[in-house]
């Protein structure tokens, strides 16, 4: 009788440390929802370092469309800069060299400037000509937006080409629109003092109508798209490094529009981040307000939708666009 309890309670512990052991072994395969901050940051910064970029060519843009130097400040093409100068140009051989400086708050309040941002161009070169090419270097530009506080420096060369020629002031009267080519590296610093290289390629294209004189801000549509090439991938705007050392490219897959009305901020369009290395997709939709439902560009948009994908896992957010 002893011997028949003993086996019964032998077969008892068995079979408990069989489903303990099967309980802690299904706990350990059970995976803890993926993370998509990498995804999230690496959409911010980029949205960060083009603000800048595009706010600079922006200057750059009616610097070499004016009849001279001076009118960059009294444009109304862009709001007016503020806390803006740019020096008397120097020439070097067959080199005009001019420097447009920062050192303030812009018009909107958004963000703070300080640095500069160097345009060389050949004396024949004339900005209205098909094909016109300058070169432009940031030099320890900084720009900190004032609602967060982060801060982002940018150094490098870029490649800016006017490939249908014109200028701005033309569209409407005889010009229907006007494409640039923006190619070249940058070195930015971010505020968690990390410093990547990234790579540009983005092509701008400009409709709609500028302001008149009696205008503060003209009605100018933006339309961006990608050309370069890399790493297998097509229609990239932007490519390198990551905060965390993790390779990624971004494709422009649907052209990102940017309207003057909204203070150029993007209302439609769609980016593809890859992080290859890692299994890591974002998909990044432009045009969304406050309250995360889709506008049209009729009305201002606040927010962008992030579709991301790491290892499998899948997930939505909403990221504030400044």
């Amino acid at each position: 009788m002893k011997t028949k309890q003993f086996f019964t309670l032998a077969a008892l512990l068995v079979l408990l440390l069989g489903m303990i052991l099967s309980g802690c072994k299904k706990e350990k395969t059970n995976k803890l929802p993926e993370d998509s901050s990498t995804l999230q940051q690496v959409t911010k910064d980029e949205n960060q370092v083009q603000d800048a970029t595009d706010d600079a060519f922006n200057d750059v843009n009616l610097l070499l469309s004016s009849s001279s130097s001076s009118q960059l400040k009294s444009s109304f093409l862009w709001g007016g800069p503020c806390n803006v100068t740019v020096d008397s140009p120097t020439v070097i051989g067959d080199t005009i060299i001019y420097h447009i400086r920062y050192h303030g708050n812009n018009c909107h309040q958004t963000v703070s400037r300080y640095g500069v941002v160097e345009v060389k161009k050949n004396l024949n070169t004339n900005w209205y000509m098909p094909n016109a090419t300058v070169f432009v270097t940031f030099i320890n530009d900084t720009i900190t937006r004032l609602a967060s506080g982060k801060s982002l420096i940018l150094n490098g060369k870029k490649r800016f080409e006017n490939v249908t020629g014109g200028v701005i002031w033309q569209l409407g009267n005889g010009i229907s629109s006007i494409t640039h080519k923006i190619s070249g590296n940058l070195i930015a610093t971010f505020d968690d003092g990390t410093i990547r290289t990234w790579h540009i390629s983005r092509l701008r294209t400009f409709t709609g109508t500028p302001p008149l004189p009696t205008d503060t801000v003209g009605h100018l549509i933006l339309t961006e798209d990608g050309f370069g090439n890399e790493g297998g991938y097509d229609k990239l705007c932007v490519w390198g490094t990551n905060r965390n050392g993790e390779e990624f490219y971004t494709q422009i897959n649907e052209s990102v529009v940017h309207k003057q009305d909204f203070n150029f901020d993007p209302c439609s369009g769609v980016k593809v981040f890859q992080i290859p290395g890692k299994s890591k997709k974002a998909t990044v939709t432009f045009g969304f307000d406050d309250n995360n439902q889709p506008v049209t560009c009729d009305t201002w948009p606040d927010r962008y939708r992030v579709d991301w994908e790491v290892n499998g896992q899948t997930g939505t957010v909403y990221l504030p666009l400044h």
